[in-house]
């Protein structure tokens, strides 16, 4: 055959247009070494460790809500700090959701934190302050936030410039615009109708905006693990040069990931205007090292090894509960950083180990 083919994740090799191999890809999309996409059999300590990896974070997160709800049992355990730690909390959560995307395919966006920042202060300005319907507020936020996205990839793939460095700018740019157009004032007053639908209206007795979490994430999943562009990403993120060589338009993919983290960090700068009911110049500023913390801690559970959204949300409301149980006991404040920090290392190199330990396996 003459044309090129690539692996959809079923196991079939990968060849470019001189029929070569260049590599079978296993049905989870991770790269097999086996001649016919087969692993070699595994041990009971590695099936046990494999599974304790799986489910790692969601026990940590149950055996955190036990201590702090026999620790302080008439706070913690009350169905209004369930709400805080579900719904209040969902914008760091949705920024982990958007960062994962570019994570996928090998990218970092440090201009999350800057685009959420900027989208909620268009809120804040266009809404509250000028007057605009706020559903016009809303989509121009995230005609920002894809506009982001689209400057970062144009700027990393077509100069070549590493998106550390071009969305480490961007992310920085955004603020200094932010403290522009807002002379460094906090806006309130924003619309209620964008406050019901995020924090005042109910189901289940839970804001919608955790629901807004959940959908998020199930769409994620899907293309994740039943969608050509999910197999082509996670390709892309684990070898480029195999990626292009297979005729996998790598560049195309890299900004599109981009593009939805842009987009979904404005989405979260919504969601936050929409929690808080105004806007204020610092408000994406304590999100950027939580969401990265998430994000890597999410990568060691469900699917280890692998950028993953439920993985994420998981993550996200483990460090979530740990801060809130910590600020319950009346902890200084200083611990959050401590906490996020000292969880981004641990998440780094638990991530690193799974990584090392799954290279092993396949050798």
């Amino acid at each position: 055959m003459s044309e090129n083919k690539y692996t959809s994740g079923e196991g079939q090799p990968v060849s470019d247009t001189r029929h070569r191999t260049i590599a079978p890809v296993a049905s989870n999309g991770d790269a097999s070494t086996g001649g016919h996409g087969h692993r070699p059999p595994r041990s009971g300590s590695s099936t046990f460790v494999n599974v304790a990896e799986r489910i790692g974070v969601p026990v940590a997160l149950l055996i955190v809500i036990v201590i702090f709800g026999i620790l302080e049992p008439s706070t913690f355990l009350t169905m209004g700090n369930l709400t805080t730690i579900l719904a209040s909390q969902a914008v760091l959560v949705v920024l982990t959701l958007g960062l994962i995307i570019p994570l996928r395919a090998g990218d970092y966006d440090l201009s999350i934190g800057g685009t959420l920042t900027l989208s909620a202060m268009m809120i804040g300005v266009l809404n509250a302050h000028m007057g605009f319907p706020i559903w016009l507020a809303i989509l121009c936020a995230l005609a920002m936030g894809i506009s982001v996205g689209l400057i970062n990839g144009f700027l990393s793939l077509f100069f070549g410039i590493d998106p550390f460095i071009v969305t480490l700018g961007m992310g920085t740019l955004l603020l200094g615009l932010v403290l522009l157009i807002s002379g460094d004032q906090t806006f309130s007053g924003v619309s209620t109708g964008l406050v019901n639908l995020v924090i005042i209206d109910r189901f289940l007795g839970i804001p919608l905006e955790f629901y807004y979490v959940l959908i998020i994430a199930l769409v994620i999943f899907y293309v994740f693990d039943y969608t050509a562009v999910g197999k082509r990403l996670l390709f892309v993120g684990t070898g480029r040069d195999v990626a292009r060589l297979s005729g996998i338009r790598v560049a195309k993919l890299r900004i599109g990931a981009l593009v939805s983290a842009g987009f979904l960090a404005a989405l979260a700068g919504i969601i936050y205007a929409g929690t808080s009911g105004s806007a204020d110049p610092t408000s994406g500023s304590s999100f950027l090292l939580p969401a990265f913390a998430a994000a890597y801690l999410g990568a060691t559970t469900i699917k280890p090894g692998r950028f993953n959204p439920w993985g994420a949300v998981l993550a996200a409301y483990f460090l979530i509960t740990g801060v809130t149980g910590l600020a319950i006991l009346g902890i200084n404040t200083w611990v959050q950083d401590v906490f996020y920090g000292g969880a981004l290392i641990v998440a780094v190199v638990m991530s690193q180990l799974v990584r090392r330990r799954q290279q092993q396996e396949l050798a």
